[in-house]
Formats: C-alpha cells, sequence, structure tokens
C-alpha cells in the first residue's frame, strides 16, 4: 500500500506584519478570512511554498533548484525553463506550469481545411507537495502602527501598518511514491521544520515559521484527518481535543503519530503519549526519528537519506 506523509504545524508566538505587497490607501495590510465566526488573518500557503524553495537555495545541502532568487535582481531566474524534475527538487516537489500561445495569432482567420483556431499549449505537472493557508490562532482586532518616512524636500509620508501578535498553524500532506527521487521527501521534512521568514513585501518581516508544536502521521491512509487540530484553552495553552478524540475513537492509529515540541507537556500531548503515539519535547529529535522509520519503509540507503 502507499504511503503518506501528513503534518500540522503550530508557529511559535510572534507580531506578524507587511505580509503582502497591497495597500489599501497609506496602510499596509494583513490577509484575512472569516474563520470560526471571527476575522483571522492568514498567510498564503504559495508564500509558505516560496520559502521551502528559498531554503533549498540557501541551505548547502547540495539541493539543486530551478527557480532560483536573485537578492539582488529581486525578481527569480530560471536554471531550465522546460523543467526537469529528475534534477531539480522544487519542479519535482512543487511542480511546474507554463503555457504558450499558439502558433498562429488568436485573431487570424482559421486556415482552409481547418475547422477551428490553433490552440495553446501547456506544460504542466502537479505539486506533490500539498500545503494548506496558514491561519491565526487568535482573532484579529485591528492593531496598527502608524509610522512617518521623511521625504524629499522636507515632506513626510505618513502610513501605516496591521499587526497581529498571534501563532500560526497551517497543514502539509506529501505522497513519496509520486515523487521522481522518493529521497527528497526527506528534504521536504528538513525544510518545513526549519523555516525562518515567510511572506513579506518591500520591508521583511521577522516571524519564525518554524514550528513550536508539531504533529505528523506517517500512514498509508488516505486523508490527513488532523489538520488545523490546534485550538487555544485556557489561560491560552494550547490544546487539541479533536486530534485525541479521534485518536480515542480510532479513526487514527496512535503508532502512526510524531508529536513534538511544546504540545508535548500539555495534558492533550500525555493523553496522546497514554493511547500509544510517538511523543518527544524536541521538534528536530521527533523528525530525526520520523526520516530514520522512513528511511527503511522506503527503503532509502542511509547516504541520501543524509543529503
Amino acid at each position: 500500500m502507499t504511503l503518506h506523509l501528513f503534518g500540522n504545524v503550530l508557529t511559535g508566538y510572534g507580531t506578524a506584519a507587511n505580509n503582502r505587497g497591497e495597500n489599501e490607501g497609506n496602510i499596509t495590510t494583513l490577509q484575512k478570512l472569516l474563520w470560526k465566526g471571527e476575522v483571522h488573518t492568514t498567510v498564503s500557503a504559495e508564500a509558505i511554498r516560496w520559502a521551502l524553495r528559498y531554503y533549498w537555495q540557501t541551505a548547502g545541502n547540495g539541493y539543486a533548484v530551478n527557480r532560483l532568487w536573485d537578492d539582488d535582481k529581486n525578481d527569480n531566474v530560471w536554471q531550465d525553463i522546460n523543467f526537469d524534475d529528475n534534477t531539480f527538487i522544487d519542479d519535482d516537489v512543487l511542480g511546474f506550469m507554463r503555457a504558450e500561445g499558439a502558433k498562429d495569432e488568436a485573431s487570424d482567420e482559421p486556415k482552409k481545411g481547418k475547422k477551428s483556431k490553433p490552440k495553446g499549449t501547456t506544460t504542466a505537472k502537479r505539486g506533490v507537495l500539498e500545503v494548506t493557508r496558514a491561519v491565526s490562532t487568535t482573532p484579529y482586532v485591528g492593531d496598527l502602527t502608524f509610522n512617518a518616512a521623511s521625504g524629499q524636500k522636507g515632506r513626510t509620508s505618513l502610513y501605516g501598518t496591521e499587526v497581529h501578535a498571534t501563532r500560526y498553524q497551517y497543514g502539509f500532506a506529501l505522497t513519496p511514491n509520486r515523487l521522481k527521487d522518493k529521497a527528497r521527501t526527506i528534504a521536504v521534512l528538513d525544510g518545513l521544520t526549519s523555516l525562518g521568514e515567510v511572506a513579506g513585501n518591500h520591508s521583511r518581516f521577522l516571524y519564525d515559521f518554524s514550528p513550536d508544536s508539531l504533529v505528523l502521521r506517517w500512514t498509508h491512509d488516505f486523508s490527513p484527518r488532523f489538520l488545523y487540530c490546534f485550538a487555544k484553552h485556557e489561560n491560552n495553552a494550547i490544546a487539541a481535543p479533536d486530534l485525541v478524540r479521534r485518536v480515542e475513537v480510532g479513526d487514527i492509529e496512535p503508532k502512526e503519530l510524531w508529536i513534538a515540541g511544546a504540545f508535548a507537556n500539555t495534558p492533550d500531548g500525555e493523553r496522546l503519549e497514554e493511547l500509544g503515539a510517538n511523543v518527544l519535547t524536541g521538534i528536530k529529535r521527533a523528525v530525526e526519528m520520523l526520516k530514520r522509520q522512513i528511511g527503511r519503509d522506503l527503503e532509502i540507503p542511509e547516504l541520501e537519506l543524509a543529503q
């Protein structure tokens, strides 16, 4: 049977701001959505995927990346516009698409003997890694900071920035058998548990997107069954009551779970350990244990596992 890797990440507590390139007047806004009846801020899956690609580019682990970010040009630089998911980790894991127009102009009349105008072509591969939007764990109440910047001839520009002090949680899914190189599963785990800055526009903000708490599931089940499982409890403590319930009723096999971070020391974390889940306080230690299990199950040589 096919094995699947699922995860749910909870970041540390921090201040999010400037996480998109759109403004409303002189206010730099945060993306928002209505979540459980209240307004919450959110970070897009695209921003998380971009940060993962940038991690592979800069981690120094020998990952070949097709779409490189050039800080001097402030733009992407392609290594191979025709894509190569055997060579490039981002083409394999994140997918790609290039749309090309038809050779004849769309306004041209159909040539004699043809029933329709020529069509364009698309070169595409669906991404193997799927990522949800990151959603704040607390509602957004409208905090703003106001700033002033000196301009030419003594002019002063006034602007404001929306700020949200919160945690974010998001989920991901990956089926290693869909990858050209199954060993890249390890690179995905390394990247998602090491993300630093995610999102930002002209002025980068530092918000640590590495996990403060983490739930991973390595399973034959086609469904994760625990996305967005973290919830605020009394005194802002971390809880995951629905995850506990699903394990207790048998929807999730506890031995398939690797639970790590601050959540391990909570009542729900301790309850999951009693039920048989792999519960550790250290994020890196738990990930290393799961990587070894994945290596055994996928028959990845130790040399590849270490890269």
